[in-house]
């Protein structure tokens, strides 16, 4: 679950400069599919692996802004069937086991042993996924907007629960679809965006796109229309998952907590965020000694939310100089 950087009115000042990319690669990973992946920053600096959210969001250069360029080596990568990875919108080959078996790969391609994963989102669940599956590659976890592919979080957000805040929009979100469906409005949804009629694919993919982008900011600005290329990637690929139960056991997260419970983790949780609410961040969190939950006022779910922005640049730079202090000089 995510929505488009950067289209909430937000203020990006304690983000580092916007800089391009030092290496771009594209890595077929088998299946038909290949990925584009790019690493920014300090070709020998520590490295950090970015995990967009949807899925099927796929990375913009707003992500590469929270880590100083001199610091970190960060990796960023379009995940199957999204962003400049081919082909797109596939579903096919396309799960959580496919994902993480890329991450792997992509990690032994560039040569990195462990490394930091910053994640939100749909990117929060695969940053934990991945890193229950390989601790030893993994020295730390920055999280925001917490999603643990549980049921009643796929309920209450497609469930009616949000609805209850929304009425409006979940009347608009609901509208393309007949009244004996809406019990069920994922379902009703896959009907429509894997439809052979690439056309009707299309038109449904954008009010899916609309109903999670219009709550994804507390203080947003919604857009009433994306890209159809974009839109009709991430409807499909979101719908997917989200069919599937997100290809995990239910609460398979929190049971294999222990996995990962020596890692440092430090959680960004918007108060207000409508699309992941804070129980599930609380849920990670509580019981984690070496976790930090950091619930950030007046905030929703969006990356480009104010607080959220400014929460995770200060944490990212809080771990710089950290890295800097040990490696000072008694």
């Amino acid at each position: 679950m995510d929505r488009l950087a950067g289209q909430i009115s937000a203020s990006h000042g304690r983000l580092h400069a916007a800089s391009e990319p030092f290496a771009r690669h594209q890595i077929a990973v088998g299946d038909g599919h290949t990925l584009y992946v790019e690493e920014c920053g300090n070709p020998r600096g520590r490295p950090v692996l970015v995990l967009h959210g949807g899925p099927g969001g796929g990375c913009s250069p707003f992500m590469r802004r929270f880590f100083d360029p001199a610091h970190f080596r960060v990796v960023l990568f379009d995940q199957r069937g999204c962003g400049r990875s081919t082909p797109t919108a596939s579903v096919q080959a396309n799960t959580t086991a496919h994902l993480i078996a890329d991450i792997a790969l992509i990690r032994a391609q560039l040569g990195i042993d462990r490394w930091l994963l910053f994640g939100g989102s749909w990117g929060a669940t695969l940053a934990l996924a991945y890193a229950q599956a390989h601790p030893d590659h993994v020295t730390g976890l920055v999280l925001r907007g917490v999603f643990l592919g549980m049921r009643e979080e796929l309920d209450w957000f497609y469930g009616g629960g949000a609805a209850r805040f929304f009425p409006d929009l979940w009347a608009r979100f609901q509208e393309p679809i007949p009244e004996a469906e809406r019990h069920d409005m994922i379902a009703a949804y896959h009907t429509r965006l894997f439809d052979s009629d690439l056309g009707r694919q299309a038109r449904f993919a954008q009010p899916w796109l609309m109903w999670e982008n219009a709550l994804a900011g507390l203080q947003s600005h919604p857009v009433s229309h994306a890209p159809a290329d974009y839109a009709r990637a991430f409807a499909r690929l979101e719908n997917h998952y989200f069919s599937h139960g997100c290809f995990l056991d239910e609460g398979q997260l929190l049971r294999d907590r222990p996995r990962i419970e020596h890692l440092p983790a430090i959680i960004v949780q918007g108060r207000y965020d409508m699309v992941c609410p804070p129980a599930s961040a609380h849920r990670l969190a509580e019981g984690w000694d070496r976790a930090e939950l950091r619930l950030v006022p007046a905030s929703g779910h969006a990356l480009s939310e104010p607080r959220i922005t400014a929460e995770l640049a200060a944490v990212m730079d809080s771990i710089r100089d950290e890295d800097r202090s040990r490696k000072s000089p008694a």
